[in-house]
């Protein structure tokens, strides 16, 4: 067993190479090099945890452990890049309901602990473990203050439990993505506490309360009731979001959870926990305010309503699709200059990252400049575009974020859009009705030639119509953007 100096020198040592695995994945030279200090860090702090001191019943845990590794690692050789974003709202919803059962374990313990007090045992005569003895030491005020540390880890848990599980639906595709909203008792004469926003808001009024009285001496059966309360509500509020603001609520569910583990990390005294469970909820905040900001859009605006809800009537879209073959467009790639490529999330389902590298280089062996434009929401998870990019040996200096490249479309002879639609819609800029009205988006039908690869004619993901598909420079390549692509290569000279 460790010693509690030993221990604590382990956890820092953890804490900074957490630190240096967040600070490593502000770019893709560095990414991989962060992804192991991050590795190293957590074993550090699982062997200090698990061989700490007051830990008992060491061969459950170390049963649990590799149970749990071995099916990490079934699970993650079994997970193509395209689920990704569905396996970290999975993984977010375990944090989640992990915070809510330790919550829940340490009032079943605190009463024990009462309850042996109450009957004159003495310490050393109640066979504690490690927490037990930290909750016998403790005096009214911390335990008034651990109560509420296990209101927070548990309400904030459920939340993310409940909410990661209908993010993992919408992603996968078996809960629809448009919004939806409980309106009782009917559409269209709803009540309006039992309705929309205001049932949330009833909700977590009711969670408060039922904090209140836990911290007044009730019973278990408060946290109980809370446990499903919040859960209703994690599952009403994302059900309320649209699927187009799916990468903002995974990266707002990956704060939750990271809140709901320093809130634990405080129940059970455990400061890695709190430290790890802080930069976990922090970065998940700021890269939700970044992802916002990229959609001009307020963070509150997101979470209570997300894209695809009802505005006033959006501008009719004229005119026609004009279909290209590959021969067509070999013809425009042989000719062009300047070529500017922005991927989606369909090229990660047709996997054709490596047919999109292949057409790079050889688009560079002529001389051409090619570079790639990355929208800060491509994609169903922050970062999806550029992980593929990096996976396919594409350079890392040619893709570049919309800012560093919008200004250059009207000087670009090629634009090519591989299974994108609303990061490249114009009616962002031009109908103020739209769902999605003011959003920054990559300016894709001023270059000189468009040509966007898609399966048909559908909307897309999130249901929006986009008129870049009707402008007169632009022609659809349609069919799976792999085999487009496969086919388009041998006719590049």
């Amino acid at each position: 067993m460790f010693s509690i100096g030993l221990t604590s020198a382990a956890y820092i040592a953890a804490s900074v190479l957490f630190i240096l695995a967040l600070g490593g994945l502000s770019n893709q030279e560095s990414a991989k090099r962060a992804v192991w200090y991050g590795i190293v860090g957590m074993f550090i702090a699982m062997v200090a945890t698990i061989f700490g001191p007051g830990v008992s019943n060491l061969f459950l845990i170390l049963v649990a452990v590799a149970g749990g590794a071995v099916a990490g690692t079934y699970v993650a050789g079994r997970v193509q890049m395209t689920e990704m974003p569905q396996l970290v709202a999975a993984l977010h919803s375990f944090v989640g309901l992990a915070a809510v059962f330790i919550g829940l374990n340490a009032d079943v313990m605190l009463s024990t602990v009462n309850d042996l007090k109450a009957a004159g045992t003495a310490m050393a005569d109640a066979d504690l473990t490690g927490f037990g003895e930290k909750l016998w030491k403790k005096d009214s005020v911390e335990i008034a203050i651990l109560k509420v540390e296990v209101f927070l880890g548990i309400f904030i848990g459920a939340v993310t439990f409940t909410g990661s599980v209908v993010a993992f639906g919408k992603l996968a595709g078996k809960i629809d993505g448009k919004p939806v909203q409980i309106k009782f008792p009917s559409e269209s004469a709803p009540i309006p506490f039992l309705s929309g926003h205001w049932l949330n808001a009833v909700s977590l009024a009711a969670c408060i309360i039922l904090g209140f009285m836990y911290f007044n001496g009730a019973g278990i059966w408060t946290m109980v009731l809370v446990t499903i309360i919040a859960g209703f509500i994690g599952w009403h509020l994302i059900m309320g979001i649209g699927g187009a603001d799916m990468p903002v609520v995974v990266s707002m569910l990956n704060s939750y959870s990271g809140w709901a583990a320093a809130a634990i990390g405080f129940t059970l005294g455990n400061d890695l926990l709190i430290v790890t469970g802080a930069l976990v909820g922090s970065s998940g905040a700021i890269l939700s305010y970044i992802m916002c900001r990229a959609m001009n859009r307020k963070f509150v605006s997101v979470i209570l309503g997300g894209f695809g809800g009802t505005g006033g009537p959006a501008q009719e879209v004229s005119g026609e699709m004009i279909a290209i073959e590959a021969e067509g467009v070999a013809a425009s790639l042989n000719d062009a200059d300047s070529v500017i490529i922005v991927p989606g999330y369909g090229m990660a389902v047709a996997q054709a990252q490596q047919a999109v590298s292949e057409l790079v280089r050889k688009l560079r062996s002529q001389g051409k400049e090619v570079r790639f434009g990355i929208h800060p929401v491509a994609g169903r998870l922050p970062g999806h575009m550029n992980v593929l990019l990096a996976e396919a040996k594409v350079p890392y200096d040619i893709v570049l974020e919309m800012d560093e490249i919008n200004d250059d479309f009207p000087e670009t002879d090629v634009a090519i859009v591989i299974g994108s639609n609303d990061i490249v819609n114009p009616a962002a800029q031009d109908d103020p009705n739209s769902p999605i009205a003011g959003m920054p988006v990559l300016e894709v039908w001023k270059s000189k030639q468009v040509f966007v690869s898609k399966r048909g004619q559908g909307t897309g993901y999130s249901g929006i119509e986009n008129p870049l598909f009707f402008k007169e420079n632009t022609r659809m390549f349609y069919g799976d953007a792999k085999a487009s692509l496969d086919k388009l290569l041998p006719m590049i000279d």
